[in-house]
């Protein structure tokens, strides 16, 4: 039955939202109505919180966040606006995002279009007006749940249908994605980090050759790879091993991306046992390192509500050194699951998971977190100076 909220009294809907125009719906039955911003239409997905005070545009178009609607703890969504120069991806990646506050009117001097415009040109959904607290409370209690996000500007929902559709969503436990938000073909990335007051600076010479595999890479982790001095060349999430070595890579970088990483090991892990047998140095970021990790021999899990945001603390275990750094991740490599010869770098101080592997003294590594991302601001550039390191090494 198609419900107009303006004729029935929703629990926690103010007068001013008599008529909402957006609505959340959770596949436990609970409705949070709001006001739509954006693209009008509907999403389903997995809900999660991000509690970065800065960087929506770049959350929204990170493939990591793939069949993911994003709830921002921060309230302050929208008032910096949109610059093409912050995507990290075509194109948003993210189903929709759920804030506290109505977009402001930018205040940047990059901005170059509002947050509204934005998404509605490039077809998500925004919702204003919701209790994020409330929800972040229920994500931290019970997990990230199945969801559904509508808006039509008239304001009529069939709120049953979409708690229908949250329920019977597929979730993301056993599912790859890396292969839909991956490129379809090889190419070659050039251009280096953004540099204020200069925009993008040249890249210097090449002194490696590094071979990107895509499982939904930022553009910003490939910057940060031309910044080392390598010549990139990225290939889809498919590539096999006989790809790979074609490209006669100096070294191997395993990107970031969305989804199961048990599912996207099933054809990923022998291409990196491959390369790792020729003793090649590997360097993997996110689902980059739960790969790396499973062709090690440990395990991965879905955690309970994940970690999204740009403030979170991680101890390098060798140095004491405590890092500020960006996650986003829903599932995690079992510290308990790992394999002799493999040494644990990193942990997470919030909840004591894995943040980081290293094997064969060093010469293949990863970390969970986004050491492009700049939120400490430089304090994880290091593991990019790491990677050019192993790789000069390996030609003497």
């Amino acid at each position: 039955m198609t419900q107009n909220p303006a004729e029935t009294a929703a629990p926690g809907v103010s007068r001013d939202l008599r008529r909402p125009t957006a609505v959340l719906v959770l596949a436990d039955g609970q409705v949070f109505y709001g006001r739509g911003f954006g693209a009008p239409g509907e999403q389903v997905g997995e809900l999660c919180f991000n509690t970065s005070m800065t960087g929506y545009q770049e959350i929204m178009t990170d493939p990591s966040y793939a069949e993911q609607i994003v709830a921002f703890t921060f309230p302050h969504i929208g008032n910096t606006g949109v610059t093409p120069e912050d995507d990290e991806s075509a194109d948003p990646v993210a189903l929709g995002m759920v804030v506290k506050l109505d977009p402001t009117e930018p205040s940047n001097w990059r901005a170059l279009e509002t947050l509204d415009a934005w998404l509605a040109r490039r077809g998500r959904i925004g919702v204003a007006g919701l209790d994020t607290r409330r929800l972040t409370r229920l994500i931290r209690d019970q997990g990230m749940p199945h969801a559904a996000l509508a808006y039509d500007p008239e304001g009529n929902f069939d709120v049953e249908a979409l708690i229908a559709k949250a329920r019977a969503w597929k979730g993301l436990l056993g599912t790859d994605l890396a292969k839909q938000v991956s490129c379809v073909q090889s190419y070659k990335w050039s251009e280096a980090r953004w540099v204020w007051p200069k925009g993008h600076v040249p890249a210097p010479k090449p002194r490696y050759r590094v071979t990107a595999l895509d499982y939904g890479a930022k553009r910003n982790i490939l910057r940060c790879l031309v910044e080392i001095g390598a010549d990139v060349t990225v290939l889809p999430a498919s590539a096999d091993l006989e790809q790979v070595l074609a490209q006669k890579p100096d070294g191997v970088f395993l990107s970031n991306g969305p989804g199961d990483p048990a599912a996207t090991g099933a054809y990923a892990v022998p291409m990196i046992q491959g390369v790792m047998a020729r003793d090649i140095p590997v360097f993997g970021v996110c689902l980059g390192h739960q790969m790396l990790a499973l062709a090690l021999g440990a395990r991965t899990t879905k955690m309970k509500q994940g970690h999204h945001g740009a403030n979170h603390p991680v101890k390098e275990l060798s140095t004491g050194k405590v890092e500020i750094v960006s996650m986003n991740h829903g599932f995690t490599v079992d510290s308990g699951s790992l394999p002799e010869g493999v040494v644990e770098t990193h942990v997470s101080l919030f909840d004591r998971t894995n943040c980081g592997v290293s094997a064969r003294n060093g010469r293949v590594f990863s970390v969970q977190h986004h050491p492009e991302a700049s939120p400490g601001p430089r304090d994880s550039f290091y593991l990019f100076e790491r990677f050019a390191r192993n790789m000069e090494e390996s030609r003497s």
